[in-house]
């Protein structure tokens, strides 16, 4: 099974699988590669907690094999012979019968098979029942606390549960951590070699085990509804899905005993605060629109609501997080009633007080955006280039098209064209590539009408 996995799969990339079927298919191409990216996105994750949940999970390669077999069949079958009413269903008998088979062949049929037939869910999404005090339900986020032991570096934690449970391929992890594909790929192929050598216990953690591993928890949920909020590649800015099933895991950790903490809630809250702009941050073609072009009168109220609410009980306590900064942030835009009237001096404070906590690269780019505003373009130009390990930025398209934007300000065109070029040459997301190529076009224009 495995060479046919590698050949197909490789890393939970769906293209490469598309790239095979796509030519051949009798459903249009644009159809399958929808399908296929809710399969990789959406239930490889759900399909692996369900089997580690039979099976143990310490059977966790066992469960990543089975489910990638399962997209493989499903991925080959449906183009030719269409969607069956219920690719859930579909995809967890598919799933079943190749553990059975395994099993079968690992002379364990006898004793497990009883409690399969028994246990396996007739919905792939089971396990979404609340959580008691002493224990968490819900499959992915047990096996989120699984993959985030303390024997491993928080990094290493972060992508294992990014890759296995978020099914996010090395290519896009390394671009939230601003490294390289074959950075995490390595990553990757270290922390799975010492869980092997050393021995370590995966397995659900319980009592005071699981306050240590929550910061890791949070983490990856943080990073799930980035990807979902802005996504790294493919043909849409936004995956909604991806949204809400971090806001989804983030609301169940608060509920828990265990994750009924203030830096859980402010999560929540960011999360939630940030989701409420999700229907404006597109047009009706999926281009991007920038905060002042918003239309704010369709920010969705009640996630608003609910996020000023998980906002004020993370107030509880002395606890202030990164998480409590940035809702703080998303608080601010959600309370201005257009752009002009955004208080921007509160959001520059609150930038540099996250700044004390959190050095990235990536937060100081985003304080030089407050300080453009508060104080003028060159003034955020300076802070761009006062950005400690700036050079973390080099492959960062963000970098050039906020530079781009403040040069366009300044009426320096070429300046700004050139950053626009550069960011155009990096960002790979088709709504951005077309966003960028406006201001390009614009700034080309302006500088033409100068010289004329």
């Amino acid at each position: 099974m495995r060479s046919e996995l590698n050949r197909y799969i490789g890393n939970h990339n769906s293209q490469d699988v598309m790239s095979e079927i796509s030519d051949n298919a009798s459903l249009p191409t644009g159809e399958v590669s929808r399908l296929a990216d809710h399969l990789f996105r959406h239930e490889a994750g759900k399909l692996i907690s369900v089997l580690t949940g039979i099976f143990g999970i310490n059977r966790l390669q066992l469960a990543e094999d089975v489910v990638q077999e399962s997209l493989v069949r499903a991925l080959r079958t449906w183009p030719y012979a269409g969607i069956p009413q219920n690719p859930a269903a579909w995809l967890t008998q598919t799933a079943k019968n190749l553990a059975l088979d395994l099993i079968r062949r690992e002379n364990l049929f006898r004793d497990k098979e009883p409690h399969i037939m028994e246990q396996w869910p007739s919905d792939s999404a089971a396990g979404d029942s609340p959580m008691f005090e002493s224990e968490i339900r819900d499959n992915r986020l047990r096996l989120m606390f699984a993959c985030c032991h303390p024997a491993l570096t928080p990094e290493d934690q972060t992508v294992l549960a990014l890759k296995i449970l978020c099914a996010f391929s090395p290519a896009e992890i390394a671009k939230a951590f601003l490294t390289t594909e074959a950075a995490i790929a390595k990553r990757l192929t270290r922390a799975k070699q010492k869980i092997r050598d050393e021995h370590i216990p995966f397995g659900i953690p319980a009592g005071e085990e699981l306050s240590r591993r929550l910061d890791g928890v949070l983490q990856t949920v943080y990073l799930l509804f980035n990807e979902g909020y802005k996504a790294s590649t493919g043909d849409h800015l936004i995956r909604e899905e991806l949204c809400q099933e971090a806001i989804r895991l983030g609301s169940l950790l608060a509920e828990h005993l265990t994750g009924n903490k203030p830096r859980s809630h402010a999560l929540v809250a960011l999360m939630l605060l940030n989701a409420a702009r999700l229907p404006a941050r597109t047009d009706s073609e999926g281009n991007v629109l920038r905060l002042k072009e918003q239309d704010r009168s369709i920010w969705n109220q009640v996630l608003i609501a609910r996020g000023m609410q998980h906002l004020s009980m993370s107030a509880a306590g002395d606890e202030l997080s990164a998480y409590h900064l940035q809702a703080g942030i998303a608080a601010c835009h959600c309370a201005a009633t257009d752009y002009e009237s955004t208080d921007w001096p509160q959001i520059l404070s609150l930038y540099d007080r996250l700044l004390e906590l959190d050095d990235s690269p990536v937060i100081a780019l985003n304080r030089a955006v407050a300080v453009a505003n508060v104080h003028g373009p060159q003034a955020g130009i300076e802070a761009v280039e006062t950005i400690e390990n700036g050079s973390q930025l080099n492959s960062y398209y963000l970098l050039y098209a906020v530079l781009g934007e403040f040069e366009k300000q300044l009426n320096n065109f070429q300046a700004a064209i050139d950053n626009f070029r550069k960011a155009l040459e990096l960002t790979e997301l088709t709504s951005e590539q077309l966003f960028l190529s406006k201001r390009l076009q614009d700034s080309e224009e302006r500088r033409l009408r100068i010289v004329a």
